[in-house]
């Protein structure tokens, strides 16, 4: 509001799933860092990480000999950062699913997530392959006589084979039709539900050679024995009516049944010990009293000014128990230094400290635990410059 702007343009709104649905409009560098302080220092100081920096490559270029070289700047410096941080580039194709570092080396990120539910999903797909195998062959005396038929009009096995690969595949593909239509019917409660926004991409080819990729690999799986067993009967024995399963053509329906039962247990284990992760996540002690706790941006600068009337007026209300600010929220951690001294320090021991500036009363009002020493006080006015530290 105190600062008079020119709009050049406007750009196309950023699809929902994008990193940037959330930008509602930019800026040169250079005003920004003219009403902003973080931006200010990040200009001019090579510790400052709130901002991230975007660079386009040329065609063709050495994407890790350029990242080794942006790796080796910080050598380069001056006045290096005592806690070294590492500088690297890295993709944006890659930044959601693998997003996590450890040492300067990428460890992965939610790629373990999609992973693991994909693994669950070739499971439960095996399962109605198995199924279908087990409903096919339970059938297989109602189907005998019909095979027999057809031997005896000349049909070859092949011709058999093919005719069940067909049903199977055919089953395959309505299945297909019919998953699609119920996904697309449940993704709207699901998105509310969840809080997300996904989509069918339809005009996707990865998607759709996936999709029938998967359709076709299913429906051989599931066809597979069905059409190798369905398809040996001889017609003779058929067509007297002496036709009876052997003991060898039970063994592989067993073994499916086997391997069905196992794939299930697994999967019910799978699912308690991941709901049993939830509820521990859930109520585990987390370091302060999450309940009625309510967070609220101060966005600008007259809130900030005026914190304090705002702060009476709450209490005044009879609906704030207890009320107090702080720099950065509760569970994050913006900004740190390793310039900390204490007695016994040596000059190797440099951790690095996360800062969060609170007022007196931000204990009372998340309700954290002191386990030594007090809390602060308006009562101890040397309290301006004293500190809490929290358990390694």
């Amino acid at each position: 509001n105190k600062t008079d702007v020119k709009v050049t343009g406007v750009y196309q709104d950023f699809p929902a799933n994008s990193s940037f649905k959330d930008v509602s409009f930019l800026s040169t560098w250079d005003l920004f860092a003219s009403i902003d302080n973080y931006a200010k220092r990040a200009s001019a100081e090579w510790d400052e990480n709130s901002f991230q920096l975007f660079v386009e490559l040329n065609e063709g270029a050495d994407f890790s000999k350029l990242s080794g070289m942006i790796k080796d700047t910080r050598m380069k410096l001056p006045d290096p950062p005592a806690y070294k941080p590492e500088f690297f580039i890295h993709p944006m194709s890659s930044w959601h699913l693998h997003g996590d570092f450890k040492n300067g080396e990428n460890v992965g990120g939610l790629v373990k997530i999609v992973r693991l539910f994909g693994i669950a999903g070739v499971f439960i797909l095996l399962l109605a392959c198995i199924n279908f195998m087990n409903l096919s062959t339970a059938r297989s005396e109602k189907r005998a006589k019909e095979v027999g038929l057809r031997k005896t009009i000349g049909s070859l096995r092949s011709q058999l084979v093919l005719q069940f690969f067909s049903e199977s595949l055919m089953v395959s593909f309505i299945s297909l039709l019919c998953c699609i239509g119920l996904v697309q019917l449940s993704l709207p409660f699901f998105n509310g539900i969840a809080g997300k926004y996904i989509s069918i991409p339809w005009s996707n080819p990865v998607f759709w050679t996936f999709a029938i990729g998967f359709c076709l690999i299913t429906g051989l799986i599931a066809g597979s024995y069905p059409a190798l067993y369905l398809s040996s009967f001889r017609p003779i024995k058929v067509l007297k009516g002496t036709f009876k399963a052997g003991r060898l053509a039970a063994l592989p329906r067993k073994a499916l049944v086997v391997f069905q039962f196992t794939v299930s247990v697994v999967l019910m284990i799978g699912t308690i010990v991941v709901f049993r992760q939830i509820q521990y996540g859930k109520d585990r002690p987390i370091g302060y009293d999450k309940h009625n706790l309510v967070e609220v941006s101060m966005t600008t600068p007259e809130l900030a000014k005026n914190y304090n009337a705002l702060q009476n007026e709450l209490r005044q209300s009879g609906y704030v128990a207890a009320i107090a600010q702080s720099s950065v929220p509760v569970t994050a951690d913006y900004g740190g230094t390793t310039d900390v001294s204490w007695a016994g320090k040596t000059g190797e021991n440099k951790p690095l400290f996360m800062s969060n500036r609170v007022t007196q009363d931000y204990g009372a009002t998340i309700g954290w635990k002191i386990i030594k020493g007090r809390d602060f006080s308006s009562a101890f006015p040397t309290d301006t410059s004293a500190v809490i530290l929290n358990t390694a």
